[in-house]
């Protein structure tokens, strides 16, 4: 009972870094479920790792509902700006899926720490943008999103770790870039949970309570605190310094990522 009540403290933390960062709690989720699988008996599968991205990504679609009408609500979503990319987040999250499924666990993992290091890096130490660049349109916006889409699904993580400083990259203010993601974690992480659903659907050695890559238990446990939490997470994007909060998640990111490559 422990183990699994951990997984309601998970929600509270993710939905309140989804809420706050505008990125989905996937980067913290994917790491924690990995530490706590073998303890609550499923050490046997060797689906782990998908198990835990498609879980993650099913979190992020329920987190991501539940800060979009706060961000919303404080005018912080550049609507336009989602209109745009989010068609090719859809096509990048179900191409992510496929990569996922057809990768090995173990690259899976390692995959997954070196992103979360560099992305730590680029939150921590990222360059400020020179004054005059601007948000592309058109095919590089596209082709943008479908790198985020895939990428973020096959980390189970909304995509939101990489549109937060590309947007600020191009100078979108911090709090609307952190908006804005949080609302693109959203049709990000729905096509990535239906590709792990359809990618795992009858696979050998899944643990009972499956429903393809995504574990049930885990999924409500988490999802329950994050959907009280993850608004009060965007409200406090519009009241805390932004700069600090990134470099504070930075440092845990880059520890998460430091054991998903030596364990």
């Amino acid at each position: 009972m422990i183990e699994y009540s951990i997984f309601i403290l998970l929600g509270v933390f993710s939905g309140l870094i989804a809420g706050l960062l505008g990125i989905g709690g996937g980067l913290v989720v994917v790491p924690v479920l990995l530490f706590l699988f073998p303890l609550i008996g499923l050490g046997d599968s060797p689906h782990l790792v998908h198990l835990a991205i498609g879980t993650s990504l099913a979190t992020i679609l329920f987190s991501s509902m539940a800060s979009i009408y706060t961000h919303h609500k404080n005018k912080g979503v550049l609507w336009d700006v989602f209109i745009r990319i989010a068609p090719g987040i859809v096509i990048g999250s179900i191409l992510g899926s496929t990569i996922a499924h057809l990768l090995p666990g173990e690259i899976l993992k390692k995959v997954f720490g070196v992103l979360e290091i560099l992305i730590a890096l680029q939150m921590a130490f990222g360059r400020n943008p020179a004054p005059t660049r601007t948000l592309p349109s058109g095919v590089p916006l596209s082709f943008f999103g479908v790198s985020v889409g895939a990428v973020g699904t096959i980390m189970g993580m909304g995509g939101g770790a990489l549109t937060t400083p590309f947007f600020m990259w191009c100078n979108v203010a911090a709090r609307n870039a952190m908006a804005t993601s949080a609302a693109i974690g959203l049709p990000n992480a729905l096509a990535g949970a239906i590709g792990y659903i359809v990618t795992g659907w009858g696979q050998p050695d899944l643990p009972s309570w499956s429903i393809g890559y995504i574990y049930l238990p885990a999924l409500v446990g988490i999802v329950i605190p994050s959907l009280f939490f993850a608004p009060i997470g965007a409200t406090l994007t519009h009241r805390l310094p932004a700069k600090l909060l990134k470099r504070i998640f930075a440092v845990m990111l880059v520890l998460l990522g430091l054991n998903m490559l030596i364990r």
